[in-house]
């Protein structure tokens, strides 16, 4: 204990100079096993899986930026699994079981925190659909309950449960254990404990193109040089299709700007995630009491990370509505991060067209939260060149079958599939 304490005072004083890195910064290979391209979230945990399930350890992430510098870094950190259709309760079910012990897993604390995801209710429909999914949520064994108006009046003071308000409360949805968690912690938590099975994580390296031989894939060209794979997995987020098309696949996907804001901190006045999808609004605090926000994303299409001021007037003017004392609070900074919005809103992770190349993509609204389990089945269907019984209906083939996966008005808002 006594070398413990010393060991930290030493440290705390030496302005990082004898902090390890934490994960290595190594040269390129020629050749691996496998790549990843894409080192957020998703890829790192697509790695960290290979490695730590199925004993691939000559892999490695290729990121063109630095870690945590995409779409992980550019979220609002709700994690939840209140699906209403089957694949994607199940799928997403296994994220929220993955994150409640990520923590443990990864010797990383990416600070966890179920303080419960509020669903409003605004209209008769809106509540005779809200029981309906939380029976599919009960049914499927995810948590589900329902709360009355003055349930959440009592709970959430600052809320306009008046019955004048301008979307009157019917009651809300609320998932327990869905909350947030610290995204860029994810990002370096994913990154160490890849490092630490003997993954690459390779920054800086832009994948320019994917070679292709006998209609399969034999490694990548770079701006680090070319390396050579056998199995490609790509976890590019709002950049999947223009990846995909460097392999000559064209995929079903359009990509959005989807923009966030903060407020100035304040002491807690927020102890939930609030959501309403009659507004087109979500709101929860932060850990350094910021009050984060969002809304729609832009319906243009764009490969911008920028915000811009109707989007942030929408979102003002819903968190005035929900919450009028919020009014008098400061915008600090706003944000975009990249959407890759598929055809009926859920995920493709699978095989693509040619032998050797593996997606995870087209998250839509749900990228952050279904980070451990994306990595987890896109490790799996590398690992054995077939889908894990959890990713199978989410193939890309299902578009030309016909066998969407579309939420709709089940889903946990009516605009977020």
């Amino acid at each position: 204990m006594k070398h413990s304490f010393l060991s930290l005072a030493r440290n705390a004083l030496s302005h990082h100079k004898r902090w390890p890195m934490a994960w290595r910064k190594p040269t390129p290979r020629k050749a691996y096993d496998a790549l990843i391209v894409g080192g957020g979230g998703h890829g790192l945990a697509a790695a960290y899986y290979l490695a730590k399930e199925h004993g691939l350890t000559n892999v490695a992430v290729l990121e063109k930026g630095w870690i945590g510098g995409g779409n992980t870094g550019r979220n609002t950190t709700i994690v939840r699994s209140n699906y209403h259709f089957d694949p994607n309760a199940h799928l997403y079910e296994l994220a929220l079981q993955l994150w409640e012990r990520l923590s443990q897993d990864l010797n990383f604390n990416v600070m966890y925190s179920a303080r419960g995801v509020l669903n409003l209710v605004h209209s008769p429909a809106e509540l005779d659909a809200a029981l309906r999914r939380g029976n599919a949520m009960r049914l499927n064994g995810i948590d589900a309950r329902f709360l009355t108006r003055d349930e959440i009046a009592d709970w959430i003071p600052n809320l306009n449960c008046s019955p004048d308000a301008r979307f009157p409360l019917h009651g809300g949805l609320l998932q327990p254990r869905g909350g947030t968690v610290r995204h860029d912690a994810v990002a370096w938590g994913y990154a160490r404990a890849a490092d630490a099975l003997g993954v690459d994580i390779i920054e800086n390296c832009a994948v320019t193109g994917i070679q292709v031989e006998h209609g399969r894939v034999t490694g990548v060209e770079s701006s680090r040089g070319r390396i050579s794979a056998e199995r490609i997995g790509l976890a590019a987020a709002g950049h999947s299709s223009h990846v995909a098309a460097m392999a000559g696949i064209r995929l079903p996907i359009e990509s959005h700007t989807l923009q966030a804001l903060v407020t100035e901190p304040v002491q807690p006045v927020l102890d939930t995630v609030v959501t309403s999808g009659a507004v087109h609004f979500y709101i929860s605090q932060s850990d350094r009491g910021e009050l984060v926000m969002g809304g729609d994303l832009d319906f243009a299409n764009s490969y911008s990370q920028r915000g811009n001021l109707p989007t942030i007037e929408q979102v003002a003017s819903a968190c005035v509505t929900l919450f009028p004392r919020f009014g008098r609070l400061k915008m600090m900074r706003s944000w975009g991060g990249i959407a890759d919005m598929t055809m009926d809103g859920s995920p493709i992770i699978g095989k693509l067209p040619l032998r050797g190349l593996y997606m995870s993509g087209g998250w839509c609204y749900g990228g952050f939260k279904a980070t451990p389990a994306s990595g987890f089945l896109l490790a799996h269907t590398m690992a054995h060149d077939k889908p894990h019984p959890l990713n199978a209906a989410f193939s890309l083939e299902r578009f030309a079958a016909g066998r969407t996966i579309d939420e709709k008005g089940g889903g946990p808002c009516p605009w977020a599939h």
